[in-house]
């Protein structure tokens, strides 16, 4: 059995490597060539606007493509260049745009990774004779074989925490887990960097990717406005207890949980509590009003061994992330009439539709990711719960 879970030498497993040009897929590369296989690697070309070209922590476009190309030459593997600029901008930013203009917080990348990467690319990837496509991300898989499929993996949080991406793959389907390899799920990022100057790659010191590649300086109004330009209409904002207390220029500049910038007081902190896309108004309330035990899942992707109406009927324990920054806590999901729907023990505040919620076993290192699924609704505390309602339910004037 080879490093990478394959019954051959690895010179005779041909691997694809996702090249975005940066410092951990190409160590992806340099490793996999290090240890015998043949390598190939991919990289997409998936937008490209003026100021991103040159802007140090973008990925897939203009200086990133050329890096990945040094590298290529460097480590003496073939490296191809696909566009998927109008495909990207179908599956990834227009969706983000309207996702956004509806009150939601998508997550981008999730949708990159369930489309372009882990669907097209690796379909590409196998229509090349490829054995298994590898990439950078900071998450582990190792074997978890059933009489059924033999090749069957699960899905591990990595060594180092600290650059956890389980979060941002929760949705990698079984199929696409069994043909996915990580290979730097078990080792810290300092590393990583050690292994890029030892290999003597060109981005050893390169920065790291934000986290929306496609928004130029974080600026998500300017993308949402061009794509969606009545998310830019003004409306009120409004307290929870029905009051107007003021006017917003476009519900794109708010977010759940946001407290500066409101240009709104009352002597007390004020917090957007919910984002009325329907009628444009920005709801506020008090910093309790964000607290939220249960959260009510779409797009379910359950990785668990047994199917998800079997293990949840009578309440599944785990551990649950509703942000990629903060550790899994405690948490049960449930299935039944009402959908699916995770009770989190602690709570948790600010919760906005669109974001994922991501199940574990456990909150360590060692812990399985059972999958998740994208909030489409919270419940908040019974009060602020029945004050909300009755705003949304009340005429809005013209």
């Amino acid at each position: 059995m080879n490093t990478l879970d394959f019954n051959k030498r690895p010179e005779d497993t041909r691997v694809v490597v996702a090249m975005s040009g940066g410092v951990d897929s190409s160590v992806v590369a340099g490793l996999l060539k290090r240890q015998g296989y043949d390598v190939l690697g991919i990289t997409l070309q998936l937008y490209d606007h003026g100021a991103a070209v040159h802007r140090a922590g973008s990925c897939c476009a203009g200086q990133d493509i050329d890096d990945a190309r040094r590298v290529c030459e460097t480590l003496g593997i073939p490296h191809y260049v696909l566009d998927y600029e109008k495909r990207f901008r179908e599956t990834v930013i227009n969706p983000f745009a309207e996702a956004y203009a509806m009150g939601e917080t998508p997550v981008p990348c999730v949708a990159c990774n369930q489309t372009v990467k882990f669907a097209d690319l690796l379909a590409t990837a196998k229509d090349l004779g490829a054995d298994a496509l590898a990439t950078g991300h900071y998450i582990r898989s190792a074997p978890n074989p059933t009489p059924e499929n033999p090749g069957r993996r699960a899905l591990f949080r990595p060594v180092d925490g600290d650059r956890d991406q389980s979060w941002f793959l929760f949705a990698t389907t079984q199929e696409q887990i069994d043909y996915l390899r990580f290979p730097l799920g078990g080792m810290p990022k300092a590393q990583v960097r050690e292994l890029a100057e030892e290999m003597g790659l060109v981005v050893a010191k390169k920065a790291d990717s934000q986290d929306i590649c496609f928004v130029p300086q974080g600026k998500y109004a300017d993308i949402i406005s061009k794509v969606k330009p009545n998310a830019a209409l003004a409306g009120d904002i409004v307290h929870m207890d029905g009051r107007v207390l003021g006017r917003h220029e476009g519900i794109v500049h708010y977010t759940i949980g946001q407290r500066k910038g409101l240009g709104v007081a009352i002597g007390d902190p004020l917090y957007v509590v919910y984002l009325d896309a329907r009628s444009r108004r920005v709801i506020v309330g008090p910093k309790e009003a964000l607290d939220t035990h249960r959260v009510y899942l779409r797009d379910m992707n359950w990785l668990g061994d047994k199917a998800l109406e079997q293990d949840a009927r009578d309440g599944f324990a785990c551990f649950a992330k509703v942000r990629s920054t903060r550790p899994p806590t405690p948490a049960t999901v449930r299935v039944d009439g009402r959908g699916v729907y995770v009770d989190l023990a602690m709570g948790e505040a600010g919760v906005a539709p669109g974001q994922a919620c991501v199940l574990y076993s456990a909150e360590g290192a060692d812990a399985r990711v059972y999958g998740g699924g994208f909030i489409e609704r919270s419940e908040r505390a019974a009060d602020a719960e029945a004050s909300l309602r009755a705003l949304l339910a009340a005429p809005v004037a013209a």
